[in-house]
């Protein structure tokens, strides 16, 4: 007997099962059990030749699973939609600093303003949730302060989230929601912070509640912030094991957890940090990390932005080695990595922490395709000439699709993309108000 694990979108064909048990000795033949035993699934995970669709995968624990893969007794094949994509519309979340901006358009073409959200106020980040379809928004008002948003069409109305919010007894308040990230548990999401805290929702966005281990770590009186403050703005799940969590806090470094958060450990080993004299770093609590990233495929890979260096773990975030070596600058803030590929990223670096704008004046995305051994830089069709821009940490994402889509924004008010993995890009939108925040939504 093997168990069937269902993404959300196929346990209604399932009878609203999430596991169902059936026979067979192969994945292919659990499969193939499984549509006996519910007909609605039939053609949606096989197609009419038996074979396994061209966007779903089959995963046993953490290793992807072809469909003649052996499984025994008991043994868990989760069904997992493949992050796809290709031709025909997309949707960009465009969070800035006077509001939400929605761009809707032709994959590759130019995207027109579809709808605009919370005017004058600050959208640090917006997504959606690929399970469920819902979008977040976590915005700063000016005077009344930061708070969370949902809705089903970004066009259309939001409803306030209740928090995240720190308990009474926790004597703080938040200042900044950096990101939303789901989780990967069913329902699951995962919101960062300033000052630096982990909240977590089992109700899909709707409620928070404090991660106090990571709140009263013994160590936090040490932690300093960055120029941007003391954010985590960093979270990265472990596919299909939802007590496995990796966070970036800026500047307090890695910290991972192996029981849904009930404990944390850094995991610093082989950052260099620049900014401090070389005594001092050994030992130091203050590792400015920029942006982190895990690979959904191999999720041992993480790769990293950090303040003076570009770095990659192949131990789930335990250890570090710097790859920057090759490009501009090693200083930046965004990076991608490839759904697909583990061994593929993209960066945009800056000039150096004391100018924080493209180098030479030219706006360059740089690629490596073999896990930071060398960088290539994609230039065609962006500025390079007296373009002096910078890019945010969270204003650079991909849209999954085959060939890979690429799109950042610029604090001048530009959103490029790119629909051939960054070979030629376009300005998709112009004159927009400085860029926090970019994200695709479909």
């Amino acid at each position: 007997m093997a168990v069937v694990v269902l993404p959300t979108p196929l346990q209604e064909r399932a009878g609203g099962a999430e596991r169902v048990t059936v026979e067979g000795a192969t994945a292919g033949e659990a499969l193939r059990a499984l549509e006996s035993a519910c007909p609605g699934l039939r053609g949606w995970i096989l197609d009419e030749r038996g074979r396994l669709r061209q966007h779903v995968s089959l995963f046993v624990g953490d290793a992807r699973a072809e469909p003649e893969r052996a499984l025994a007794e008991d043994e868990e094949l989760w069904v997992v939609q493949a992050i796809s994509g290709g031709s025909g519309e997309t949707e960009l979340l465009v969070g800035t600093k006077k509001g939400l901006i929605v761009l809707r358009g032709e994959r590759g073409g130019r995207l027109e303003v579809a709808g605009r959200a919370f005017p004058g106020q600050v959208v640090e980040y917006a997504t959606r949730d690929p399970r469920t379809g819902t979008c977040y928004a976590a915005v700063t008002h000016g005077q009344f302060g930061p708070h969370l948003y949902l809705a089903d069409d970004p066009t259309g109305d939001w409803a306030e989230a209740r928090g995240p919010a720190f308990p009474e007894d926790a004597d703080a308040s938040v200042s900044r929601i950096w990101i939303v990230e789901p989780g990967a548990a069913d329902g699951e999401l995962w919101a960062g912070v300033a000052p630096a805290a982990l909240f977590r929702s089992s109700d899909g966005g709707a409620s928070w509640e404090l991660n106090r281990a990571l709140w009263d770590h013994p160590t936090r009186e040490r932690w300093e912030g960055g120029l941007g403050g003391l954010c985590l703005h960093s979270i990265c799940p472990w596919p299909r094991r939802p007590e496995r969590l990796a966070i970036g806090i800026s500047a307090a470094g890695i910290w991972l957890t192996e029981d849904g958060g009930d404990s944390w450990r850094r995991g610093v080993e082989g950052l260099v940090p620049p900014y401090l004299p070389e005594e001092a770093r050994r030992d130091t609590l203050q590792h400015c990390v920029h942006k982190m990233l895990r690979s959904p495929v191999e999720p041992e890979t993480l790769y990293m932005q950090y303040h003076g260096g570009v770095y990659r773990s192949d131990d789930g975030g335990e250890s570090w080695q710097a790859i920057g070596a090759g490009l501009p600058s090693d200083f930046g803030f965004p990076i991608v990595v490839d759904p697909r590929d583990p061994d593929r990223a993209f960066v945009i670096p800056l000039a150096a922490d004391v100018d924080r704008v493209t180098p030479e004046g030219r706006i360059r995305v740089y690629e490596t395709r073999d896990r930071g051994e060398s960088w290539s830089p994609l230039e065609r069709g962006l500025p390079q000439q007296g373009s002096w821009a910078t890019v945010l940490r969270q204003a650079f994402c991909h849209d999954g699709g085959d060939p890979l889509g690429l799109y950042f924004g610029t604090e001048s008010g530009s959103v490029y993309g790119s629909a051939d993995g960054g070979a030629n890009w376009t300005a998709v939108a112009e004159q927009l108000p400085p860029v926090v925040a970019v994200r695709t939504a479909r």
